[in-house]
């Protein structure tokens, strides 16, 4: 069992983590650890690596966005709830483009692996919920909505932010015209 202040000091190191990375990929692990306000000891004992420490700031973020669907599903309908996900989805994507970054193609891939199974289960449910309300086409696959979700994150990055118009685009194509 994790104490709890060892368990407060892991959330302080990924907080800080995040925003520091999100600003410059290049931060330090030293610069992480006084901004979370713990010793060098308490972040290296959490995260040995760098490699490690990115890895998990990735894990926390996909999780989080994961564990908004039942929420998204209880407050709206379930295509405005695949557009609030998403466009959730795309920031993410965005912020950990310089993330990616900062990890091994070995890393990479074990992380894709790691969110793809948890991303899918995600898209399923928002589809399955708009599916039986009869809102989104039968024939809606979750694999190809993920990777029609791909182009987002890189058009969110140009000058000029073409995602919210593709999403648009991808959500009618997934409405049944009743």
């Amino acid at each position: 069992m994790v104490r709890s202040d060892a368990r407060e000091n892991r959330a302080r190191i990924l907080a800080a983590a995040r925003e520091a990375l999100a600003a410059d990929g290049s931060t330090s692990m030293n610069q992480i650890s006084q901004r979370a306000g713990v010793g060098a000891g308490t972040l290296y004992r959490n995260f040995p690596t760098r490699e490690s420490l990115v890895l998990a700031v990735y894990q926390d973020e996909v999780a989080r966005i994961i564990n908004t669907v039942p929420d998204l599903l209880a407050r709206m309908s379930p295509l405005e709830a695949l557009r609030h996900w998403t466009t959730d989805l795309v920031e993410a994507m965005r912020r950990k483009h310089g993330l990616g970054d900062a990890l091994s193609p070995g890393a990479h891939q074990a992380i894709t692996e790691q969110s793809y199974g948890p991303v899918i289960a995600a898209i399923t449910e928002l589809l399955d919920a708009g599916k039986k309300d009869e809102s989104i086409r039968a024939d809606a696959d979750p694999g190809d909505f993920l990777q029609l979700t791909g182009a987002l994150w890189r058009a969110a990055s140009s000058p000029q932010d073409r995602a919210p118009h593709m999403l648009a685009l991808i959500l009618d194509g997934l409405r049944t015209h009743r």
